[in-house]
This record gives C-alpha cells, sequence and structure tokens, in this order.
C-alpha cells in the first residue's frame, strides 16, 4: 500500500501573460485543499512542487490542465507518510528557472530530448545510435551532486545555475564530437542547457527527458548507471532510486 501523501513535480514551458490572476486562482485552489509546496510562475511558463492528500492533489492536477495552457500538463510523482514542506507559496519571478539569458527560451523550441529507455540503452552499450561516446553533463549545483550522480558524469561545481553558460563556452571544445546528455533533478534545468549547448555548435546534444526522477520512474528502479541518491529540495531531502526518501 503506498504512502497516503502525494508528491508531484511538474513544469511547462508556455506563454503566461496574466500572472497575478493566475498567482491567485492557483494559490486559492491548493488552499482550499490544504496542499503545501511551490509554484513559479513567470511569462515563459510554470514550475511546481506540491504534496497532500493523493485526491486532493489530483484534483489540484485536474483543474489545472482544465486551462488549455496546461492541458496534458503530465507531473512526476512520490510518495511519503507525511509532507515534506511546511507551507504553500505561489509566486511571480522573471524566470522559472534562473539562468539569466532572456534570448533562451524554449517557448520557442526545445532541443533534442533523449527518453529515459534510450538513454539507459545507450549507458549500457557505451556509446550512443550512431558509435559516439555519450557524456554525461550534470546541470545541478555541486551540492546536489554530492548525494548521487551518473557514473563519470561530468560535475563542474555549479554554485547556481547561472553559471553554466559561462562554464559550457569554457569547456565546449572538450565537448565536440561527443553526444551530451544534460540532466537535472526534474528536467528544467537541462532544457535550457540543451538549448545553449545547440547554440554553442554543439549539434548532437540532448536533455534527459523528465530529469532524474523520470529516469527513476521509467527503469523501474533500476537506474542503469546511476549511483548514489537524487537531492530534491524538500524536506525529505534525498530519494533513492525507487522514489523512496
Amino acid at each position: 500500500m503506498k504512502p497516503p501523501i502525494l508528491n508531484i513535480s511538474t513544469y511547462r514551458f508556455v506563454p503566461l501573460d496574466d500572472l497575478s490572476t493566475l498567482r491567485e486562482r492557483l494559490f486559492a485552489a491548493a488552499g482550499r485543499r490544504q496542499l503545501k509546496g511551490t509554484v513559479l510562475l513567470a511569462e515563459e511558463g510554470i514550475n511546481l512542487f506540491l504534496a497532500g492528500p493523493t485526491r486532493d492533489v489530483n484534483d489540484w492536477m485536474h483543474e489545472l490542465r482544465a486551462d488549455p495552457r496546461f492541458a496534458g500538463l503530465e507531473a512526476k510523482e512520490s510518495y511519503s507518510a507525511e509532507v515534506p514542506f511546511k507551507r504553500l507559496k505561489v509566486k511571480v519571478k522573471r524566470e522559472i528557472i534562473r539562468m539569466n539569458l532572456p534570448a533562451i527560451r524554449p517557448v520557442a523550441g526545445r532541443a533534442p530530448a533523449v527518453t529515459p529507455s534510450t538513454l539507459a540503452r545507450w549507458l549500457a552499450q557505451g556509446h550512443d545510435d550512431e558509435r559516439r561516446p555519450v557524456v554525461m553533463l550534470d546541470t545541478r549545483n555541486g551540492f546536489e551532486v554530492d548525494a548521487g550522480a551518473f557514473d563519470n558524469a561530468i560535475d563542474w561545481r555549479l554554485h547556481k545555475f547561472s553559471d553554466f553558460p559561462a562554464e559550457l563556452a569554457a569547456h565546449r571544445d572538450a565537448l565536440a564530437g561527443c553526444t551530451v546528455v544534460s540532466y537535472c533533478t526534474g528536467g528544467i534545468r537541462c532544457e535550457k542547457a540543451a538549448i545553449v549547448m545547440q547554440q554553442l555548435g554543439l549539434p548532437h546534444s540532448y536533455q534527459l527527458e523528465g530529469g532524474i526522477l523520470k529516469y527513476f520512474e521509467e527503469t523501474d528502479g533500476r537506474a542503469p548507471g546511476w549511483h548514489g541518491r537524487c537531492f530534491v529540495f524538500d524536506e525529505r531531502v534525498a530519494l533513492d532510486a525507487g522514489l523512496a526518501a
């Protein structure tokens, strides 16, 4: 039997021009259901982490998806015995994930993505389907990497995500000729990172679809090529490959 609390995380890059109204609506809907966590809104889209009783979380997501801009929005799910957040916050921000590069707009077109199952196969065979070496590039902060990472992944000891573009420019030549897969916790950082890689002339660069958490989910907790746990920004601190704290 699953624990009673459902934790969800999801995001979508989509133009939003009614931020104040949307903030009030989503805050009220979550408050009525006593959900806790964080919802970030910006002109570029939505990013959220929420937790509460399973039925209440699902009802909130159903209400969110009724807005055509969020129709079909999928969430990564995990379960816990208690809610791992202290309060509910719904905020309007300049970016839903800060990179300080306004020209990087995923809403205008995503970089290519690789599915968890395809990545697991590439890692097992030691190369991609065109026999290029596969390099895993961690886009998370150094303290997150310390909890767990893909084997032999590149770790630039980032202090914040906005450091990523400069580090990439400094190391670009070392990545040329490889298939580079950027990854992060839930997919949002590696989605922006993959666009920067493409723009810097790394044509064989991808984002890991859904990030580490989706990789855990779709590989049934086996997570081939991964070691350790995945750091999460709530009171659970880190999850194992079975998505348990």
